[in-house]
Order: C-alpha cells, then structure tokens, then sequence
C-alpha cells in the first residue's frame, strides 16, 4: 500500500488537531476577556453606547460561568456546561437579590461584585492547581 508523502499521517493529524483545537479555545477565550473588559469599561466609565447593554450582559453571564467551570475541572464537559451556567445566574440573582435588599442597588456596583466573586473563583483555581502541581513534583522524585 502506498501513501502520498505530502499527507500527514493519521498520528501527525491528530496531534494537528488538537493543537488546532487548544488554538482555537485560546483565541475564544482571548475574544471572551476583551468583550468582557470592554463591558467593564463601558460600565465603569459610564458611557451611552449601543454596545454598553450587550456587553455588561456578556460580562455578567461568561465571567462567573467560566470561573465556576475552571473550578469544577473533573466533570465531564457536560456537566460543567450545565453547572456553570447554572451557577452563574445563580450568582448574579444573589448579587441582585442582596443588593435589593440592602438598598444599594447600582448597576456599576452589580457588575463590579460580579466581577470580584468571578476573580476569586479564579483565583481559587490557580491557586488549587498550583497546588497539585506541586504535589505532583513532590511524589515524583
């Protein structure tokens, strides 16, 4: 059986593949911190803009959903779509509902307590990875 040399083989595909992929995912996760940190700006400096609405709405729901889903690493994708969703309007009904309560209500101060508890969950993150890692270094030598 013959093989055309200019086609990779099945092995060189795959690993193509899942650079190709891991590539992609960066780019969307880069797409996704700009449209966010634009949100933010736009909040924060109080601008009218037609983009200001979509994009604080944006931040509002990817944020907390991609902190969450960096916490819960050993379910499936799945179930970390699902629960990461979840619990991201789970967290801007909370962040909503208190600030109601207390009469603060401020939609500058609603995105930025989003924003905080979305940092610290990742920030949990980092750090629980770090964690392992080092402990992996350690039980190896």
């Amino acid at each position: 059986m013959r093989t055309n040399r200019n086609q990779p083989t099945p092995r060189l595909r795959t690993l193509f593949g899942r650079a190709a992929s891991r590539d992609a995912l960066a780019l969307l996760a880069g797409v996704a911190a700009a449209v966010s940190g634009v949100g933010a700006a736009l909040v924060a400096a109080d601008l009218d803009s037609p983009l200001r609405a979509p994009f604080a709405l944006f931040l509002l729901l990817a944020a907390p959903a991609l902190a969450i889903g960096s916490v819960l690493r050993r379910f499936t994708t799945l179930t970390r779509c699902v629960l990461s969703a979840a619990g991201a309007v789970a967290i801007d009904l909370t962040v909503a509902q208190m600030m109601l309560t207390f009469h603060l209500w401020s939609f500058r101060g609603g995105v930025a307590t989003v924003a905080g508890i979305s940092a610290l969950l990742l920030l949990v993150a980092v750090m629980r990875n770090s964690l392992t890692r080092r402990a992996r270094r350690s039980s190896a030598h």
